[in-house]
């Protein structure tokens, strides 16, 4: 069942489903994946001169609970990246790291690790580098020349448009035949563009690519690469 405010689509035999929050649905596996969480990226920021409103963690939290709730999901796959670095989950202020543990506790969490938390220490759930869940391989980073199923995360990949003179950017997925790359589901992350050669790269081989942006209960795909016929 397609929760309400997910798209859903084929991926490697499997159906998944795209939300607005960025997180992506397994009914098979009754799980959530989310990539990039960046939690505690304004304290990061802050230390170093750079000052910013500190309740990034709580928006991000709050709609991941947000996210569990209207997917009844019992499984959390974090994709790397969680943490802004490894002295994040220590700097959490008491109310944000009283929802993480809530949310830990509640679900069977796993951490996947990235380059910015591969030195953090998990508050709770499973630490992996990776994993395998039914033929598919969940890690941070797309490995160029993987040629089965896998998702990951790290490049925040962002759709740029031009709508009636306008330029817009949204946060996206990025998918292959069997390859997806999640949006960054953080509330304080940046973004790459969609088709920036350096996502194309970290896809291959390939034979189409494409970016895929929630539009309603229908998925909307958005051409970015084919290979030559």
């Amino acid at each position: 069942m397609v929760p309400g405010s997910f798209a859903s689509f084929p991926f490697m035999g499997h159906e998944l489903c795209l939300g607005p929050a960025r997180a992506v649905f397994w009914p098979d596996e009754n799980a959530l994946l989310v990539a990039d969480l960046h939690l505690e990226k304004a304290s990061f920021l802050a230390r170093h001169g750079q000052m910013l409103p500190p309740y990034d963690s709580r928006a991000t939290l709050e709609r991941l609970a947000q996210a569990l709730r209207e997917t009844g999901a019992r499984r959390v796959f974090c994709l790397g990246d969680s943490f802004h670095d490894a002295a994040a989950a220590a700097r959490m202020e008491p109310h944000a790291a009283g929802m993480l543990d809530a949310l830990v506790r509640a679900t069977d969490w796993v951490w996947i690790t990235g380059n910015h938390d591969a030195d953090a220490a998990a508050p709770g759930g499973t630490l992996a580098c990776e994993l395998e869940v039914r033929g598919i391989t969940l890690r941070h980073m797309a490995h160029r020349g993987h040629e089965r199923g896998e998702i990951s995360g790290h490049f925040h990949p962002k759709l740029q448009i031009r709508v009636r003179g306008r330029s817009i950017a949204r946060a996206c997925g990025v998918i292959s035949e069997n390859r997806l790359i999640l949006p960054a589901f953080g509330a304080l992350t940046g973004g790459m563009n969609a088709a920036d050669p350096a996502i194309v790269s970290a896809l291959q081989p390939a034979s189409s690519i494409d970016a895929i942006v929630p539009a309603g209960d229908r998925l909307a795909r958005f051409e970015l690469w084919r290979a030559a016929a």
